[in-house]
């Protein structure tokens, strides 16, 4: 068989190809088997998981039929940072399974005797690979802070050795962008939040900020790494927080400190810009840019999977153009599901709004969630699929000068 073979994990999760089934990738409910022209070689930095609970779906070539294969455990691939899937890997689920932990699952098969996944490369910059970290000389940079008595900086070295945050790493390495933690609460609920779960969902990756640092130990974290890095990146609103507009006043007050120190570096915030006062405000105090956290640009569908409170999706698109039109540098960090972003209704919206609030850049970041979950929460009805593929080259075709990657961008690199 020369097509991209099934791989499935036998009940001692052991890992194996099964020829005379071709893998499939599923796209919400329709389920196919993979075309090699969407197959690239699975990247450094991934995981291979089974997935407990579910039977793979393949299609038997001999009689031309996707079904389960049974007996056996699905087997998914978390591709690292800088690629977007094509598919979610092919499964049913099981009588009593329980929801996947926070991860994307691209489908992986064996393919030119290698592992193969439907994805593409969006952004070729290194800012998050961490695959060939040295954890003794990472010790050794996070003890030179032994006697620091700044809480955030302290923060910062458990999210960099326990949780292995790139972000916190790259702070103790002096190098591209620095995560600046702010805010323990939140004004939403989203679905797949990494540091918050409500009880019966899957567990939270990672523990939350317990505390709201103060100006100065924001402003030493932010003017160290400037001071350091070329092209620094200082961001609010990171994975082991809530909303940093939760916080917006001690922002405000380290963006006054830091400026009063340096004009170099960007201050970047990630948020879900549910309040658009504090961004105005925040954006006229010094903030270089935002990005805007989406799972879909039509509202009935952000509700479902942000659960907002005291804010609606209005606000978040007025906050998008507010900035703009202080001239701050605007992306979204657009959570990609396929079988749902690649609808038609779904990428008419989209379009509409990168149209209607002139925002600079896409990141195409996959989204961690149980895929067939998240269909049930969102009940989007799913036809005539235009493809992830599709959607990128209309989105290219249509916005020349819209920028399209993964990782947030330093001033002296933007496109405005």
């Amino acid at each position: 068989m020369s097509g991209p073979v099934l791989l499935v994990a036998d009940k001692d999760q052991k890992i194996f190809d099964l020829p005379g089934y071709l893998a499939c990738g599923q796209s919400g409910p329709t389920v196919a088997a993979l075309f090699c022209a969407d197959l690239i070689p699975l990247p450094p930095g991934s995981n291979l998981f089974f997935l407990p609970d579910r039977t793979p779906l393949a299609f038997n070539n001999e009689r031309n039929v996707v079904q389960e294969v049974k007996g056996f455990s699905p087997v998914a691939a978390f591709i690292p940072p800088g690629y977007t899937q094509l598919a979610t890997a092919a499964y049913v689920e099981r009588k009593g399974f329980k929801i996947l932990p926070l991860f994307s699952y691209a489908p992986v098969a064996f393919y030119r005797k290698a592992f193969y996944v439907p994805a593409v490369r969006v952004d070729t910059r290194p800012n998050h690979d961490i695959t060939a970290l040295d954890r003794d000389l990472l010790a050794r940079q996070i003890r030179a802070f032994n006697g620091t008595s700044n809480r955030l900086i302290k923060h910062l070295a458990d999210c960099a050795w326990v949780n292995s945050c790139p972000n916190a790493i790259n702070f103790f390495f002096g190098k591209y962008e620095c995560p600046l933690p702010v805010s323990p609460s939140c004004n939403a609920s989203c679905l797949g939040c990494i540091s918050w779960q409500k009880k019966g969902s899957c567990a939270a990756t990672q523990p939350r900020l317990s505390f709201v640092p103060s100006a100065d130990e924001i402003a030493e974290v932010a003017l160290r790494h400037i001071r350091a890095v070329k092209d620094a990146v200082v961001s609010f609103g990171q994975g082991c927080e809530g909303e940093p507009l939760m916080a917006a006043g001690v922002i405000k007050d380290a963006i006054i400190l830091i400026r009063r120190q340096t004009s170099r570096g960007t201050i970047h915030m990630n948020t879900n810009a549910g309040r658009t006062r504090d961004i105005a405000d925040l954006c006229r105090s010094g903030l270089d840019s935002i990005r805007v956290s989406l799972n879909s640009a039509r509202a009935e569908y952000y509700q479902r999977y942000y659960a907002p409170r005291g804010y609606a999706f209005s606000d978040v698109c007025a906050s998008m153009a507010e900035a703009r039109r202080q001239k701050k540098f605007v992306a979204l960090n657009y959570l990609v599901m396929p079988g749902f972003t690649d609808a038609p209704d779904e990428y008419a919206a989209f379009s509409a709004l990168v149209r209607r609030t002139g925002v600079n850049m896409v990141q195409w970041r996959n989204l961690n969630f149980d895929p067939q979950v998240y269909f049930r929460k969102m009940r989007a009805p799913v036809a005539g699929l235009l493809g992830m593929k599709t959607v990128l080259a209309r989105m290219r075709a249509s916005f020349p000068a819209l920028r399209h990657g993964y990782f947030n961008v330093a001033k002296g690199q933007w496109r405005q």
